[in-house]
């Protein structure tokens, strides 16, 4: 009479871990700074800076996301994304807004969606989730300016 009828997967059909969210940064949330790492990350909050992650990155509804790279493997966008996006896979929903050029293996969007930049479809994509580091320029590329002092 109170048999529970349900389905069960088996664990091999379960996601892996960088396959679902394993992270949420709130809508009240304000982040300024890099965000990287390993795992699924869910944005309905405001983050102002790049992205690096081995994983799944959604941008929920009241995500909004400003960066110069936002690198994942799989990035979701139902909220706005200022930025280049390099993914294996993005999806872009009906409430998603991109602005930037976007390099990708698997490209899809629903109907309403919103892109303005390049696509470019490759068989793979390199996915450098660790900082890159830039380059210094050394002193003898740096002029010295002396000022005149005051007696």
């Amino acid at each position: 009479m109170f048999r529970r009828t349900s389905e069960t997967q088996p664990l091999t059909d379960l996601p892996a871990t960088t396959d679902r969210v394993t992270s949420v940064l709130g809508s009240g949330v304000v982040w300024k700074g890099q965000l990287s790492g390993r795992g699924g990350v869910r944005i309905e909050g405001a983050i102002d800076g790049d992205i690096a992650l081995n994983g799944m990155l959604v941008v929920g509804e009241t995500g909004r996301v400003t960066c110069q790279k936002l690198r994942a493997n799989v990035v979701i966008v139902a909220g706005a994304v200022r930025g280049d996006i390099f993914a294996e896979k993005l999806e872009i929903r009906s409430t998603g807004r991109v602005w930037g050029n976007v390099v990708t293996a698997a490209f899809s969007t629903e109907e309403g969606a919103f892109l303005r930049g390049q696509v470019t479809m490759e068989e793979q994509v390199e996915m450098e989730t660790s900082p890159s580091e830039e380059s210094e320029s050394s002193d003898d590329e740096q002029a010295e300016v002396e000022e005149p002092q005051e007696d």
